[in-house]
Formats: structure tokens, C-alpha cells, sequence
């Protein structure tokens, strides 16, 4: 076997790990330690972010092509984005008690729809519909605490929004205002973790900068000309 094949496996297995920081951040989830769970979550999007760029350098569709490395990130992608999301929602009581279960649900269904639509990115890097990132709707609906039917109506509109042809930000992957969407991202990335170290319940100007934040990321997305 050679280095380069060994290097290629390497950046599978790299991949996978982020199948085992969901099996954590679940754990966390079930003993309602829900900071925890965002943790290992957060971890799970770092390895999302730069499995990509190892695997484009070492070519490792190229070396390892009977090993899909596109598969192999949507199931780890749909555990953390997706599947521990929903059961936080579901279980924190963030949701009417009576809709709890159907609106977690909903979110699984939708977001299975959309790994599997091969339109889901554009050729520039973005994506097209709500790109299924239950894990930070979740953030902010533990971060903020807004009433249980306004929790609901947010589910809704980003489960239609899934299938709409609007267009989100890749923050990673952009070409367009990459310098200063990765510094955003940065910063987001650092509040994100002191708010999580306060049990999030941090102070408000950190709330209402990762709010800023977001509303950034959402403009850029919409700020794109719009086009199939």
C-alpha cells in the first residue's frame, strides 16, 4: 500500500470521526448536558470544514475511488446537522409538548430530501435552499429561548425554506467576501464557544453579536444573484 494511498485512507478515517463526536454529543443530549452536546458538535463542524481541504490536496478521490469520500460526508453530515439536532429540540421542551415529535420529524424528513438533491450546491460554492444546518437553528433556539409556538413557526419556515431556490453561504468554500466571511466565521466560532463555556447564558452583547453574525451569513447568501 502506498504513502499516498495510507495518506488517503487517513483523511477517510478523519471524516468518520465526525460519526463518533455525534455518538458523544448524543450522549451529552440524553443526560441534558446540551453545552456538551454543542461542543462535540462544534467539533463535528471543524472536521466538516477542513476534511474537504485535506482531501482535494491529497487527491483522495483519485487514489481511493471505490471509497466515496461525497457519501461518506452527508451520513456524518446528516447525524450532526441533523438526526442529535432534532432529538435536542424535541427533548428540551423548546417546542409545543403536542408538536414536539411531528416538527422533529419534520426536520429528518426534509433534510434527508436535501442530502439527497444533487442540485443542493451551486458551482460557485453556495447552496441553494436552507442547507439543512439544523445544528446551528438549534444554537440559536437554545441561545435566545423564544416561546415554544415561535420555536415552532422558525422550524417550519427553515424546513420550507429547504426547498427553495434561495441561496446560503458556504463559509468556507466562497469566493466572494472569503476574507471577511472567514473572519466573521472566526469570531462566530469564538463567542460561540464562551457561550457555551456560561451554560449558554452568556452576556447579552455576545447574544446579540452572534446574532449580527448570523444575519451577516444569511445576507451573503441572499446578496448573491439569484439564478438555477
Amino acid at each position: 500500500m502506498s504513502p499516498l494511498t495510507v495518506a488517503g485512507f487517513a483523511v477517510h478515517i478523519f471524516t468518520a470521526c465526525g460519526a463518533a463526536c455525534a455518538l458523544l454529543a448524543l450522549i451529552a443530549a440524553t443526560g441534558a448536558r446540551w453545552a456538551e452536546m454543542f461542543l462535540w458538535l462544534g467539533a463535528a463542524l471543524i472536521i466538516d470544514g477542513a476534511d474537504g481541504t485535506f482531501a482535494r490536496r491529497l487527491r483522495v478521490a483519485e487514489v481511493l475511488p471505490l471509497w466515496s469520500g461525497d457519501v461518506l460526508d452527508l451520513v456524518v453530515d446528516m447525524l450532526n446537522y441533523v438526526f442529535v439536532p432534532a432529538y435536542a429540540l424535541v427533548t428540551r421542551g423548546l417546542l409545543p409538548d403536542s408538536l414536539a415529535v411531528p416538527l422533529g420529524a419534520l426536520i429528518v424528513i426534509t433534510a434527508s430530501l436535501y442530502f439527497a438533491d444533487r442540485r443542493m450546491k451551486t458551482a460557485d460554492y453556495y447552496f441553494r435552499g436552507f442547507p439543512a444546518i439544523w445544528n446551528m437553528a438549534a444554537f440559536y433556539l437554545f441561545l435566545l429561548k423564544p416561546p415554544t409556538w415561535l420555536s415552532a413557526i422558525v422550524v417550519v419556515a427553515l424546513a420550507i425554506l429547504t426547498f427553495v431556490p434561495i441561496h446560503f453561504v458556504h463559509p468556507v468554500r466562497i469566493g466572494r467576501l472569503r476574507t471577511l466571511t472567514l473572519a466573521a466565521m472566526i469570531l462566530w466560532g469564538l463567542l460561540a464557544v464562551f457561550a457555551l463555556l456560561k451554560d449558554l447564558d452568556p452576556a447579552p452583547w455576545v447574544t446579540v453579536t452572534l446574532c449580527i453574525l448570523a444575519l451577516y451569513f444569511v445576507g451573503v447568501g441572499f446578496s448573491r444573484q439569484q439564478h438555477p
